[in-house]
């Protein structure tokens, strides 16, 4: 019987570990997804001459587009460091910067969409249908938007250079092998592997003990700012209420090429890369400040955005925010509306050894995605 539709109950997403991975430990789901969006775009030159109105060819110039684009709703860090994130997950461990491990040539990733058959969920079903693979996937931006009423969510946008589809697999207890990989070879464009030996694990309800966090157990310190605006930014009754924040890292890439490859030979990270921090809040009292002492303030400073668990006690997700400066501060104020402030801070993200700028990110789980 043909299917009428499908929706979200029927499909699953993965993550590989790295380009080439074709074992089952090398593939994770990533778990509380609540939205994926995919699309490929072709650019063609058409050849036309004279004596002949319409054209005699269209020829592709340029490497197709293949975009990813999923959000989620923030846990624990498990979804963060399956997709290649370095997050914080112990005292011990040593810090690194959020976005390091996607700004080399190597960070590419390839997805997978898993559809099982009409009206059953995916996690628990035997069968699965179709399987759509998204191959030599780069990070192209990262956003977390926390807010009063919503939970906290993560918006991912990838960009690939190649897509498939693939209905000629077996599935075995809800695992998936013998999937055909969307991955490529950057120096020519080939297939990496011609034969389907992708393996997936049967999907599941998720690997972190916490179904979401809410927007009451999430705290925005933005106190080392304060006499550096016009708003009250200090922690007492007085301060501004914050009513959302939003955390960009947009990381945009180059398309490298050369002459004798249908596909770039890498995406390079375009630097320097500018995280910024976006929060909009009701104001409450004005401090006293002069905008010709802020500009003499060459001072970095830190923000942290703490995210504590259903209990209020124990931290599950902290970014921290280092070497940021104030941007923009600009108010609203309207008949029938409270008046509010927008705040923009940004911070650049240092080298690899450069603990003083950037984004850093403690998690609560310590989960190995990749087994």
């Amino acid at each position: 019987m043909a299917r009428n539709r499908v929706i979200y109950q029927s499909e699953a997403l993965y993550v590989s570990e790295n380009l080439n991975s074709t074992a089952s430990g090398k593939h994770t789901q990533l778990e509380r997804v609540q939205s994926a969006n995919y699309n490929f775009s072709i650019s063609r030159q058409d050849i036309n001459q004279y004596g002949q109105l319409a054209r005699i060819d269209s020829l592709v110039l340029e490497p197709p587009t293949v975009s990813l684009d999923f959000s989620y709703y923030l846990t624990d860090g498990y979804n963060e460091r399956a997709l290649g994130f370095y997050v914080k997950t112990s005292p011990l461990q040593s810090e690194g910067n959020f976005a390091s491990g996607h700004m080399t040539a190597s960070s590419g990733k390839n997805f997978y969409i898993s559809t099982v058959s009409e009206g059953n969920d995916a996690t628990g079903v035997t069968s699965v249908d179709s399987v759509i693979g998204i191959g030599n996937a780069y990070l192209s931006d990262y956003t977390l938007d926390l807010a009063v009423g919503s939970l906290p969510t993560v918006s991912v946008t990838m960009e690939g250079a190649n897509i498939n589809s693939d209905t000629t697999f077996s599935t075995i207890s809800g695992a998936i092998s013998g999937i055909q990989s969307p991955a490529i070879d950057p120096q020519n464009g080939a297939v990496l592997y011609q034969n389907g030996i992708v393996v997936l694990k049967p999907a599941n309800s998720g690997a972190s003990n916490i179904s979401a966090l809410r927007p009451g157990d999430v705290t925005v310190d933005i106190t080392s700012f304060d006499g550096t605006g016009l708003s009250d930014l200090s922690s007492s009754s007085e301060a501004i209420h914050i009513q959302s924040a939003s955390l960009s890292l947009p990381l945009s890439r180059s398309a490298l090429q050369r002459l004798g490859t249908k596909f770039p030979y890498a995406r390079a990270v375009d630097f320097p890369v500018t995280a910024s921090l976006s929060i909009n809040a009701i104001v409450n009292e004005i401090t006293a400040t002069n905008l010709a002492d802020i500009l003499n303030d060459q001072s970095e400073k830190d923000i942290t955005l703490t995210l504590k668990g259903p209990d209020g006690s124990s931290d599950k997700m902290i970014y921290t925010l280092r070497g940021c400066k104030l941007d923009s501060e600009s108010f609203s104020s309207s008949i029938g509306s409270n008046k509010t402030v927008d705040l923009t801070f940004s911070t650049q993200i240092g080298g690899p050894n450069d603990g003083l700028h950037g984004v850093f990110v403690s998690g609560a789980n310590t989960t190995q995605p990749f087994v």
